[in-house]
């Protein structure tokens, strides 16, 4: 079930290094989610920086996602992708890998990464969740990465 974006954040004018990783594979759908993310970002710590690195596919993301985090020092890295179920169970495999490789990555690097590698059942979900403007994932990590990053600060200033 589709559920409602979470709570926008307050404006900030904290400053940022974010790292997105993109797959092109299904770009009509990741295009969309990355614009949205940017957009957010923008709007609610305009201070902040994004760079975009595009992956092949979402299997590959996880190996971007920890060669930015070696060699760029973000404060945190999202990563979007989509990935559709099709007749056989490699959707599942790679959506899992990814998952574990990403939660992984976060745990032992100690850097944020967000989640936005989505596994759908259809082309008609992937519309519903990347490309409208109330209701988009790439909205949500934008959300999700300024929360973890406030959150994070909250914990180190202490």
């Amino acid at each position: 079930m589709l559920q409602p974006l979470p709570e926008c954040p307050e404006r900030s004018d904290a400053s940022h290094r974010i790292v997105v990783v993109a797959s092109r594979y299904n770009d009509e759908f990741v295009g969309q989610m990355t614009q949205a993310f940017l957009d957010e970002l923008s709007a609610i710590e305009p201070g902040s920086s994004a760079e975009v690195i595009h992956a092949p596919g979402s299997f590959e993301i996880p190996h971007l996602a920890a060669r930015a985090i070696e060699s760029l020092r973000p404060d945190a890295i999202v990563c979007l992708g989509v990935i559709l179920q099709g007749e056989t169970g490699h959707a599942d495999l790679v959506a899992s890998s990814v998952s574990d490789s990403l939660c992984l990555l976060s745990v032992e690097k100690l850097v944020p990464v967000i989640h936005g590698v989505l596994l759908l059942g259809n082309r008609e979900q992937a519309s519903a969740r990347c490309l409208g403007a109330e209701m988009n994932r790439g909205t949500e990590c934008a959300r999700a990465v300024v929360d973890i990053l406030r959150s994070s600060k909250a914990i180190t200033s202490r």
